[in-house]
């Protein structure tokens, strides 16, 4: 296996240079001179930076300017907008990766501090619930994994893959309010009816507490169209509203919602159960819905809410049954 390679810190750093300077041409060799570099490596990394869209005008003679902000995932671009949470010291970008929660999972292993964010612009296995892949087209999503350590057993760990849901409905309508994205348990956020965001929440834990939990978050952002296989069930944010979103707002405010979220479980009394109120309340299908579970063969009924633990309650021909996992499909 290959091992992927992270995104050359000083593009990024290159970036928010010419970002900072936006009124002037920035001259190689002050650019040079800023990252400690030579200006022929500053010449391979703007070449590096077109390819991955970044419009950049000028050349070695005149200097560089930025002709529009990049909407690329950055550490440089998304830190300043992370002061203050967990989530803001410990980015990892990748140009194209297998899967960001492999990665983090990996990582968390090897001790990677709590906190440490994973973000790629493209994805070549993208991992969805059980063998289903996410479609991770080049810098129209986000595809993002975070590491967190909570002080929790593991029969707690459903209870992070619901807020998980809250914070990305609450960073969607703290950009436009007007879209309300409809959560479906266990894991994912619908518009029309069709996924827009997914989770994949994945933990290591001993008997009695989590080692690491890795909550991995596939956000559809500006997708014009997807694979036909996909066409009846994916939607992007800008398919909905006919209007593009930039990825570092949506990905920063999803982070800060994320580390909201996170904190008021460890910190506040009744915070799980908030949880489960506001999950429920967000979605059209945990109470009086007709499903049956893809993984479980004849398990069909009407669903009637969630236990005291965040499972999923259905109202079957044989009685009131607990679903512990599994896809819900709508009957």
């Amino acid at each position: 296996m290959i091992t992927p390679q992270r995104t050359d810190a000083r593009l990024g750093r290159i970036v928010r240079l010419l970002m900072d300077n936006a009124t002037v041409v920035a001259s190689g060799t002050k650019i040079a001179q800023e990252i400690g570099t030579t200006r022929s490596e500053v010449w391979r990394m703007v070449q590096q930076l077109r390819k991955l869209g970044v419009e950049i005008a000028g050349h070695p003679a005149t200097g560089y300017r930025l002709k529009s902000v990049p909407d690329l995932l950055l550490p440089d671009m998304l830190a300043p907008l992370l002061k203050g949470t967990i989530f803001g010291k410990n980015i990892q970008h990748y140009y194209k990766i297998g899967s960001t929660n492999s990665a983090a999972m990996e990582a968390a292993r090897a001790d990677a501090p709590e906190g440490s964010v994973f973000l790629a612009e493209q994805q070549t296995a993208g991992r969805g619930r059980g063998a289903n892949q996410w479609h991770s087209p080049q810098s129209t999503g986000i595809y993002c994994s975070v590491v967190l350590r909570p002080p929790l057993p593991p029969s707690e760990a459903l209870i992070f893959s619901l807020a998980a849901g809250l914070a990305v409905r609450a960073a969607v309508q703290e950009i436009d309010s007007r879209v309300k994205p409809d959560l479906k348990w266990p894991n994912d956020a619908l518009l029309d009816g069709k996924k827009v965001c997914g989770i994949l929440t994945e933990m290591n834990a001993e008997a009695t507490r989590v080692r690491h939990i890795v909550i991995g978050l596939g956000i559809n952002v500006n997708q014009t169209d997807f694979p036909s296989d996909l066409e009846s069930l994916a939607i992007s944010l800008r398919m909905f509203t006919g209007t593009e979103w930039s990825r570092v707002e949506v990905c920063a405010a999803l982070l800060k919602s994320l580390d909201r979220e996170y904190h008021n479980l460890l910190e506040k009394p009744g915070a799980r159960e908030s949880v489960m109120r506001r999950f429920q309340e967000a979605s059209s299908s945990v109470r009086g819905r007709k499903v049956r579970i893809e993984e479980s063969p004849g398990l069909e009924g009407v669903t009637e809410g969630l236990d005291d633990r965040g499972f999923l309650q259905l109202r079957t021909a044989q009685g009131l049954k607990t679903v512990l996992s599994g896809t819900v499909r709508f009957v």
